[in-house]
């Protein structure tokens, strides 16, 4: 399963979100919508979820880092399962913790999509792309 693009749908005023039309079918069945890392939230197809839990699981709770990420990844999780109209709700903590109003941005990242603020989004991919074409995997073979 492979989600690319960005799309800019907009949060009702129940909180639900249209998921892109190209991506409903396959998330039909429901989805885990949790906290993500740099404010976003993360829409996992629940293979993945359960592929990424395990993982997180495999981490020694004698960790630190490890018990911080299990606590801030299940902690803020929530089975979603989407309407006829492909949409799902976001609960209000998780609107809460992203920022989010009415405008969001929905990008693909290969497995998984995120929700982002449009303000929050449009920053982080400014500060990024810069970044992003200066990468040069020949760097590691000089010397």
């Amino acid at each position: 399963m492979r989600f690319m693009g960005t799309y800019r749908p907009k949060l009702d005023d129940k909180g639900r979100l249209f998921l892109p039309a190209k991506f409903r079918d396959r998330l039909a069945e429901g989805v885990v919508v949790t906290q993500g890392q740099e404010s976003c939230l993360v829409v996992w197809p629940p293979e993945v979820f359960d592929r990424e839990a395990d993982r997180a699981s495999e981490r020694p709770m004698t960790s630190r880092a490890a018990r911080s990420y299990a606590r801030m990844f299940f902690s803020g999780g929530e089975e979603v399962t989407p309407d006829k109209q492909g949409r799902i709700g976001v609960p209000a903590a998780l609107r809460e913790y992203a920022g989010l109003e009415k405008d969001v941005v929905v990008i693909g990242v290969r497995d998984r999509l995120e929700i982002w603020n449009p303000t929050a989004w449009d920053d982080y991919q400014a500060a990024e792309v810069q970044k992003f074409s200066e990468l040069d995997d020949d760097e590691d073979d000089e010397g």
